[in-house]
């Protein structure tokens, strides 16, 4: 969410001061075993599942030695294992584990002052009521939509999923996209993509959003404005999902209904 922690806020000075010292503290000893080890914890927060092979490619180290960092990570919470979906085409076999980031170790990542951003907007809401608060986060998501927008505008519609995901990582919320599963094949054509989904892997105010959801709904709107097609909101860490999903309708498929409802409307027959 990019809601709360703006640039140009004040409380997002200061959380990026103490996430930056936290950050430089963590990483300093980057050769020594702590250092090593919140690497790994941090690459499992922003690349979601991830097995330890890929993991020991990225880091360049041996896989007995992240197999260690992971074995630490284990057993102090940060992280768990889950068995990977394996592709039919893959055969029978051994499902591949892996890890993925729990809420204790995405809480040693959660920017400071969680506790004040929450304050501010209890007494903003009993001031001047819950209204005051969904102004107070799009008028936030508004510095978003202006930066953003430019870039957007140039692309093809089918490539702004990515290149949203793409800024919304700069920003540090370690995002992704990925096709959502075929509509079907109508007429015997190819199948079509339903639309793609916009995964955020990392929330700076999850446990503010988790009280006030009107933080997750603008940034739901504001992605609806950027992409120019409807969005749907699936799953969100403020809720306790493990990522931000976002279900983004495929334009060519909000054109074929468009098609459709104008043909049933004007008496013709719909396709």
């Amino acid at each position: 969410m990019k809601s709360v922690d703006q640039p140009t806020g004040e409380l997002s000075t200061a959380r990026g001061a103490a996430f930056g010292a936290a950050q430089a503290a963590a990483l300093a000893q980057a050769g020594s075993e702590p250092g090593t080890r919140a690497r790994i914890a941090r690459l499992i927060l922003e690349n979601g599942p991830v097995t330890a092979a890929g993991l020991s490619t990225r880091l360049n180290l041996t896989p007995a030695a992240v197999r260690r960092h992971l074995d630490n990570l284990l057993a102090d919470g940060m992280i768990e294992t889950r068995t990977a979906r394996r592709p039919a085409s893959r055969g029978r076999g051994r499902p591949a584990k892996v890890f993925v980031i729990t809420d204790v170790g995405r809480s040693v990542f959660e920017h400071a002052y969680d506790d004040l951003a929450t304050s501010a907007l209890r007494f903003l809401a009993e001031v001047a009521g819950p209204g005051a608060v969904a102004e107070f986060a799009r008028r936030q998501l508004a510095d978003l939509e202006n930066r953003y927008r430019p870039v957007l505008a140039e692309a093809a519609p089918a490539d702004r999923v990515k290149i949203l995901a793409e800024a919304l990582s700069a920003d540090g919320y370690a995002a992704s996209a990925t096709c959502s599963p075929v509509a079907g094949e109508p007429d015997g054509d190819q199948p079509q993509a339903a639309g793609q989904q916009l995964c955020q892997h990392h929330c700076p105010v999850a446990h503010v959003a988790a009280e006030f959801p009107q933080l997750c709904e603008a940034e739901t709107e504001a992605f609806a404005r950027l992409l120019g097609t409807p969005v749907q909101r699936l799953a969100t860490i403020a809720h306790g999902d493990g990522i931000c999903t976002t279900h983004v309708t495929a334009p060519a498929l909000l054109s074929t209904r468009t098609t459709q409802h104008h043909d049933t409307a004007t008496g013709g027959i719909s396709v």
